[in-house]
């Protein structure tokens, strides 16, 4: 494999010097950006500074003229990227961020051209995603996870723990699928912002949009068994400070649930249901969208539902189900 040059560590990047630190700050009181969006457009453009660090060879990059770059210099970028295995997508990714940073460099004055202004961002095409059909749901919630006896409130039978993690892992599951979260949605769900009641959840997704999404019954089953358990597991078992946490998920610690336990639980779940390679959380959430557009739900409903800010991005569902169309117009019509 050809040798490739190191980057420099992020930190001997003089940020300050560079404006990156005022365009972050920019994305995020501005544009209104997640924290890990914002954290995303720093690492990229931490990579890419780092390429011109090894391939001007430069000491440092204080005093580095950005009207010197060419479009040359850009595509060289993209090659060491190639050569370092990152996927099409991501590189398309990095070069948006970077053509953003210096579209604001251009606004701030503090260059007058960009070489970005001619170089179009490529174009990949959509991959339809992956879902389980509704035969498949119906065994992950009837069948794979326990389907909720008597015994769940007797922790005499299976222990209290077990009981908890039981009924936490079924609820988030439920949450997933009945409401079309996203697993950062779901980590940072408060319980301010569930009412079962009324059976709705307030959701904050990317850009910080707020939306509702109305919870299922089954979903609003599975979390009033869920707080049940909670609340004798934690009282039993005073690990953490579970009490004083606003979350509605926890670990079995009573400490706030993080993303790697949701793919791992999803996974242990999913394996025993599908064969697709992909059996993580959003696969749940595909799922949702799916089905229902496949049950007639309308595609602006369905968009506002999973927090969409622009309607082509739901569009890609639309895909699944006109596959789904073309299969029942050859079983069912004559000339088909």
């Amino acid at each position: 494999m050809k040798n490739l040059p190191s980057f420099p560590s992020p930190e001997l990047l003089p940020e300050g010097s560079l404006q990156i630190n005022d365009f972050l700050d920019k994305l995020r009181s501005r544009k209104n950006l997640s924290p890990n969006t914002v954290i995303a457009y720093r690492t990229d453009l931490v990579q890419f500074f780092s390429f011109l660090f090894s391939h001007f060879q430069l000491k440092d990059l204080n005093g580095f003229n950005h009207e010197q770059l060419t479009a040359i210099d850009v595509r060289l970028f993209f090659v060491s990227l190639i050569e370092r295995g990152i996927q099409q997508r991501s590189i398309a990714r990095k070069l948006a961020a970077v053509k953003s940073y210096y579209r604001f460099l251009q606004e701030s004055g503090v260059i007058k051209s960009s070489v970005f202004s001619n170089i179009t961002t490529p174009k990949f095409p959509r991959r339809v995603p992956g879902f389980l059909t509704e035969q498949q749901t119906e065994k992950l919630f009837n069948e794979v996870l326990p389907n909720g006896g008597t015994d769940s409130c007797n922790p005499d039978n299976i222990g209290l723990e077990a009981s908890y993690v039981r009924e936490r892992d079924r609820s988030i599951l439920e949450l997933l699928y009945g409401s079309g979260l996203r697993i950062s949605e779901l980590t940072g769900l408060t319980m301010e912002n569930l009412d079962l009641k009324s059976g709705y959840v307030k959701l904050t997704g990317k850009g910080r949009k707020q939306r509702i999404v109305p919870v299922g019954k089954a979903c609003a089953a599975a979390l009033k068994k869920y707080f049940e358990v909670r609340r004798n597991f934690f009282r039993i078992n005073t690990k953490g400070e579970a009490g004083a946490l606003p979350y509605v998920f926890l670990t079995n610690k009573g400490k706030k649930l993080y993303p790697m336990l949701v793919q791992r639980l999803t996974r242990k779940y999913l394996v025993s249901v599908t064969e697709q390679k992909q059996k993580n959380p959003h696969i749940l959430r595909h799922s949702f969208a799916t089905h229902l557009l496949n049950s007639g739900a309308d595609l602006n409903s369905v968009s506002e539902m999973l927090g969409h800010s622009n309607l082509s991005t739901t569009e890609i569902y639309t895909h699944v189900t006109f596959e789904r169309l073309k299969e029942v117009y050859r079983k069912a019509h004559p000339n088909a």
